[in-house]
C-alpha cells in the first residue's frame, strides 16, 4: 500500500504540479487513510470497498467538520481514480460516494477605506516599509495568492506593459494587470530599496528580507497583521484578505465574473461566483438599513 501511494504522491507533484502546501494537505489525508487500512489489514487496494470508506469518514464525523470530511473524501477519491487509471484495481470503490454538501461559506473582506488605511500605514522612509507597500499595493491590484506573491521572480514582471505573470494551483501560468499605483510603489521598491535589501547576495525573487534572503509565506502573514495593527483596524486580516478584497470590489464596480476568474486563476467558476454572494449580502444590509418599509 505505501508503494501505492508514495506512486500517488508523486503523481500529484510531477503531473499535476501541485504546490508544496497542497502536497501537504494530501499527505496529511492519505496518511490518516493509511493508518486506518493498517488497523483492518489491508496492504492490498484491490480489498478496500466502499463500506471500507464508509466506515472510516464515519469515523471522522467525531469532532471534524463537514468542510473537513468533504476534503477527506476528495483526496481519497482521487487516490482511487489513480489506482484505476494505473491499471492497479478494475473498479473504484469510491465512485459512487458523494461529497456532502458544504455551505459555501462567504469570505471577508475590507472596505476601500480600510485598504486605503493599511496601504498608508508602513513607514516610506525604511527601505522594508517601501517593500511592504509595494507588496500590499500589488496583492490588493492583483488578488495574488500569498505563494504567488512570494515565488515573483524579476523575470516575471513587465513594467514596460504594467503586467506580471504568476504561475498559481498546478503550476498555471496567468498574466494579470498591475494598475498604475501599484506599479509606481513596485517601481519605487525596486529601485531604491530592494538594491539595499539584497546587499552583496544576488536574487532573484522580486520580494527580498534584510539581507537578500527571499521572504517566506510566514513573514508576509506577520507584515500584513503587523501593518494592519498600525492602521488601526480591529478586524482579523491575513493576505488572502487582501485578495478577497480585490474581487469584492471589482464586481461592485461592474467587472464582468469571468475577467474577475481569469484574474485570480480559478479553475472554475463556481468558485469566483461566491464574490457575488458577498455583493447580495451587503446590498440585504443596506436595503434593511436605509428602506423605509424593509
Amino acid at each position: 500500500m505505501d508503494t501505492y501511494l508514495e506512486a500517488f504522491t508523486d503523481y500529484l507533484r510531477v503531473e499535476k504540479g501541485l504546490s508544496v502546501n497542497s502536497l501537504s494537505a494530501y499527505g496529511q489525508d492519505l496518511r490518516k487513510y493509511r493508518q486506518a487500512l493498517k488497523k483492518l489489514g489491508i496492504e492490498d487496494p484491490k480489498k478496500i470497498t466502499r463500506k471500507t470508506i464508509t466506515d472510516f469518514l464515519f469515523s471522522l464525523r467525531k469532532g471534524m467538520s463537514v468542510r473537513s470530511i468533504s476534503r477527506f473524501l476528495s483526496t481519497i477519491k482521487s487516490f482511487h481514480k489513480f489506482l484505476l487509471r494505473e491499471k492497479i484495481v478494475s473498479e473504484d470503490p469510491s465512485d459512487l460516494i458523494e461529497l456532502p454538501k458544504v455551505d459555501k461559506k462567504i469570505p471577508d473582506f475590507l472596505s476601500i477605506d480600510e485598504v486605503g488605511k493599511i496601504l498608508k500605514s508602513p513607514n516610506l522612509k525604511k527601505n522594508q516599509g517601501q517593500r511592504d507597500r509595494a507588496i500590499i499595493e500589488l496583492m490588493y491590484a492583483t488578488g495574488l495568492r500569498v505563494s504567488e506573491l512570494v515565488g515573483l521572480k524579476q523575470s516575471d514582471l513587465n513594467l514596460d506593459v504594467g503586467f506580471i505573470k504568476c504561475k498559481g494551483k498546478g503550476s498555471k501560468e496567468r498574466i494579470v494587470p498591475l494598475g498604475k499605483i501599484a506599479q509606481h510603489f513596485l517601481e519605487k521598491y525596486i529601485l531604491v530599496a530592494r538594491p539595499k535589501l539584497s546587499g552583496k547576495r544576488s536574487s532573484s525573487y522580486i520580494f527580498l528580507a534584510q539581507g537578500g534572503r527571499s521572504l517566506s509565506r510566514q513573514s508576509v502573514w506577520k507584515m500584513i497583521k503587523y501593518q494592519v495593527r498600525q492602521s488601526g483596524i480591529k478586524k482579523r486580516v491575513s493576505p488572502h484578505t487582501l485578495r478577497h478584497s480585490f474581487a469584492t470590489h471589482l464586481l461592485e464596480r461592474g467587472a464582468d465574473l469571468r475577467s474577475v476568474q481569469e484574474m485570480l486563476g480559478h479553475a472554475s467558476i463556481s468558485t469566483t461566483q461566491i464574490y457575488t454572494h458577498v455583493n447580495q449580502t451587503r446590498l440585504k444590509k443596506i436595503h434593511h438599513q436605509f428602506h423605509p418599509r424593509a
